[in-house]
């Protein structure tokens, strides 16, 4: 008797099968990983922005300028430039990101304390989709 060497057809097309289903599945998740990594860097600017922020606001009292609270104001490939106004700070996503349309991440100061005059901690809003986002702004 002679043996066996190869596969048949079935078992190739069945390969392919399951190779053909996989990639229908990972590709899309792909994609959106790719949109979150590119939001994700407008969100780090915020983070960056908002330390120098918070150390103005303790040692002055006041909120501050873009100029005088140490943000950069530079635009990137995926971000528009940050805004502070008040409490407020602010970076837009552009649409080329893949998110859409352009869309805004904000992160407000929560103030509490004694006679609501510390920043006790950080309210992330945006008008971007949620899956995009990082948890912060959800």
């Amino acid at each position: 008797m002679k043996k066996q060497q190869g596969f048949t057809l079935i078992e190739l097309m069945i390969v392919v099968a399951i190779v053909g289903i996989l990639a229908a599945i990972a590709i899309p998740a792909y994609k959106d990983y790719l949109v979150r990594s590119k939001v994700s860097e407008c969100a780090a600017a915020l983070s960056a922005c908002k330390t120098s922020v918070t150390e103005f606001y303790f040692s002055k009292s006041a909120w501050p300028s873009l100029a005088s609270s140490g943000c950069t104001n530079v635009a990137s490939q995926h971000c528009g430039a940050v805004t502070t106004t008040g409490p407020a700070i602010t970076n837009s996503v552009l649409a080329s990101t893949g998110v859409g349309t352009a869309c805004t991440l904000t992160l407000t100061a929560q103030l509490g304390g004694t006679g609501n005059t510390d920043i006790i901690g950080w309210d992330g809003s945006t008008g971007c989709l949620a899956k995009y986002v990082p948890a912060e702004f959800r």
